[in-house]
């Protein structure tokens, strides 16, 4: 997969030049690239049908090759019992590895802030007893143009809105962070389908 990058509080600088920020940033995008347009398509189309965009797929293909690499998957922000369970896993990170964080965040809009903000709680000293201590965050979301290839629900926050959140949301995103966007396939889309009652996501190769 393709992707663009954006850099809060010198993110990228800190990713591209210092270690161990630079080699963690290097197997996070590695991941993302090594994902084909082939291999998305395939893996789509064999799933249970009822999916009607790429998010779950490219979640689990990340999840892939992420785990393999020894990043912890549902990492846990807190040791605080209390923030253990439930609430759908609000304090969890959805990856993490030594000093970096990582959502992929390819839900609801109205999520984008607290997504942004978990990498920050996971690497700031807080009152509640901390599970992990990170110093860096990296968000993985989706572009419009993906979004609308992909078969997005018209809901979910993007690429360009969690770079819009950045500015005004400045003095509450304290640690270097780098917002990745990933780009729509370009030899195929998503398309919806009337299956009885429901519509269901499938590949449509585009003719290049």
């Amino acid at each position: 997969m393709d992707y663009v990058a954006h850099s809060h509080r010198h993110g990228m600088t800190l990713f591209n030049a210092e270690e161990p920020f630079a080699s963690l940033w290097t197997e996070v995008v590695t991941a993302i690239e090594s994902i084909s347009e082939e291999e998305i398509a395939a893996r789509f189309e064999s799933s249970s049908r009822v999916s009607k965009s790429l998010s779950a797929i490219i979640n689990t293909l990340l999840h892939e090759r992420l785990v393999v690499l020894g990043w912890a998957d549902e990492s846990p922000i807190f040791a605080d019992a209390s923030y253990l369970t439930g609430d759908k896993g609000r304090f969890r990170l959805d990856f993490a590895k030594d000093v970096v964080s990582v959502e992929v965040a390819f839900n609801h809009g109205e999520a984008a802030a607290w997504n942004l903000l978990k990498p920050v709680l996971a690497s700031e000293l807080n009152h509640v007893q901390k599970a992990i201590q990170t110093q860096a965050g990296i968000i993985i979301t989706a572009t419009e143009e993906m979004k609308a290839a992909g078969g997005f629900d018209s809901a979910v926050g993007t690429y360009e809105k969690y770079v819009n959140y950045l500015r005004p949301l400045s003095n509450v995103l304290t640690v270097p962070l780098a917002v990745v966007g990933l780009k729509a396939p370009r030899r195929f889309r998503v398309v919806h389908l009337a299956e009885g009652t429901k519509k269901i996501g499938h590949v449509e190769w585009i003719e290049l």
